[in-house]
């Protein structure tokens, strides 16, 4: 009788822990969704600034912590060296939060299909997200 009453209990506490389980990472993700709203216009800005030759707009999406560390000539030199104008194509990846910065992986593909992933680390200033760090990571 025992035994039944303690398989019971451990069935019923198994139940409990993944119902807390998926509770956390309901929270977790709804947190990261809506913690995340605004980084996607802020990256297409980005890149439409740069196509269209604005790169002193894109630059200035950046934070000053960015633009203390990089100049406007580094940052050019960037994305020159990035040749941003054989790409077509841009999809974002699943952003992470880490601390009060958003990390976001976007790849871009060209016609021949090649593609440049690229980390952008956003952070909020002012209500307003921010490019604090991009870096090219390994395909």
């Amino acid at each position: 009788m025992d035994w039944d009453l303690a398989r019971g209990l451990g069935s019923k506490a198994l139940f409990a822990g993944a119902g807390a389980l998926l509770l956390y990472w309901t929270i977790s993700a709804v947190k990261l969704v809506l913690s995340a709203r605004g980084i996607n216009p802020l990256i297409k800005q980005f890149f439409t600034q740069v196509a269209s030759g604005q790169v002193d707009g894109a630059y200035l999406l950046t934070t000053k912590n960015y633009r203390s560390h990089v100049t406007r000539q580094q940052f050019i030199r960037f994305l020159a060296g990035l040749q941003l104008n054989k790409f077509r194509n841009l999809k974002s990846g699943r952003p992470r939060l880490q601390d009060d910065q958003v990390i976001l992986t976007v790849k871009l593909k060209s016609d021949d299909k090649e593609e440049l992933p690229l980390d952008f680390t956003f952070v909020k200033v002012d209500e307003a997200w921010r490019v604090d760090r991009i870096q090219k990571t390994a395909a």
